[in-house]
């Protein structure tokens, strides 16, 4: 097993000699006599576990190297005791809201030198593997949470053996859309990387509801009859009350709080002619109105057992006819500067060979 790397920086080198020799038969030292190379050394490879570091040096202090390792995410992390010959409580203050751990004066006793250094390097240790710990147990329940939806989704999906790609087409189109609107600053706070992650997630349940849906109607390949489409569109509710149980135990702003957004209001429209509840324009809550697009655009493309897949470009532009009627102007204008990756995607998860030759065909 390596031996932990100990860095020292300071300018007079009897204190260097001291520090090795209190410290290099347990710890591999590496030393360094003005900021600048120190610096420099705590960013090499393999980084060091620990910096001793002296707060008067030439070219670059003690206090603006520390500045800086706590500054970078590659080195924030590493332990740094300064070392002085400075006393009071200024420069004690100064170096502890800096980062660093402790302090130890010259003139040096190697004991106590060694003690601090083990019992830092300790705490660091523990540190480190409750760090990987929570970080296990994040991506565990992170994999629950993706494993539950996408069996929720698929559980949908599988009464229409003919859309398989349609959950991740939609939810990348979601992602793409968020993403381009994110960037105006209207939409930034509302859709930082955090929200984005949790639509990209949370938009395989839109169609959830579907289960509730008898297969005489939801598979029919007909048109359906005013009664019938009156039981499709009731899709959206069932989806909404299968949600609400677990939002109220995550909360609204859990994944299936947008979960449950989108799958009751993506068949709202912005002039207030969808459903279930006719909602308009900014009454509809943003989750919805991404999901919008990216169900219609999907369902134009995609083969029908009543239709072929339209091309692209006539996906583009019935869409882009419903700018201000069906869809929100402004998330319109984000899928027209992004078309093309939409267009990307549908082909990368495309059903069938008849899908993925009309879209080629368009390019």
């Amino acid at each position: 097993m390596a031996k932990p790397k100990i860095l020292i920086a300071d300018d007079v080198a009897e204190n260097i000699d001291v520090l090795m020799g209190a410290l290099g038969d347990e710890y591999a030292v590496v030393a360094a006599r003005e900021g600048v190379k120190a610096l420099a050394l705590a960013r090499m490879e393999p980084r060091p576990d620990m910096v001793l570091l002296d707060v008067m040096m030439p070219r670059m202090d003690g206090y603006e190297v520390c500045r800086q390792l706590k500054a970078d995410p590659d080195t924030a992390g590493i332990p740094v005791l300064f070392i002085t010959a400075l006393g009071g409580y200024e420069e004690e203050s100064k170096g502890l809201a800096l980062g660093a751990l402790d302090y130890i004066t010259k003139p040096f006793q190697p004991d106590l030198v060694k003690a601090r250094v083990a019992n830092h390097l300790e705490l660091k240790r523990h540190r480190d593997r409750l760090e990987e710990m929570v970080a296990e147990r994040t991506r565990e329940l992170a994999l629950t949470r993706d494993v539950t939806i996408f069996t929720l989704a698929s559980l949908a999906e599988a009464r229409d053996p003919e859309t398989g790609g349609h959950i991740r087409r939609t939810q990348s189109y979601v992602r793409l859309l968020a993403e381009k609107l994110g960037e105006q600053p209207r939409f930034g706070a509302e859709l930082d990387a955090y929200a984005i992650e949790l639509l990209y997630k949370s938009a395989p349940l839109h169609d959830v509801g579907k289960v509730g849906v008898p297969d005489a109607i939801l598979l029919k390949p007909g048109k359906l009859t005013d009664e019938e489409f009156e039981e499709i569109k009731k899709h959206t509710t069932y989806g909404r009350d299968a949600l609400a149980a677990g939002v109220r135990e995550l909360g609204e702003n859990s994944f299936l709080g947008y979960a449950m957004e989108i799958a009751y209001t993506h068949h709202e429209k912005w002039d207030g002619s969808g459903y279930p509840q006719g909602l308009a324009g900014e009454e509809i809550p943003l989750p919805g109105r991404l999901m919008a697009i990216a169900d219609v655009y999907d369902a134009l493309i995609s083969k029908r057992v009543y239709k072929p897949p339209f091309p692209h470009a006539k996906a583009v532009g019935i869409i882009s006819e419903g700018r201000g009627s069906h869809f929100d102007p402004v998330l319109v204008d984000a899928f027209l500067e992004i078309n093309a990756s939409f267009r990307e995607t549908a082909i990368r998860f495309a059903d069938f060979d008849e899908e993925r030759q009309a879209l080629a065909a368009d390019g």
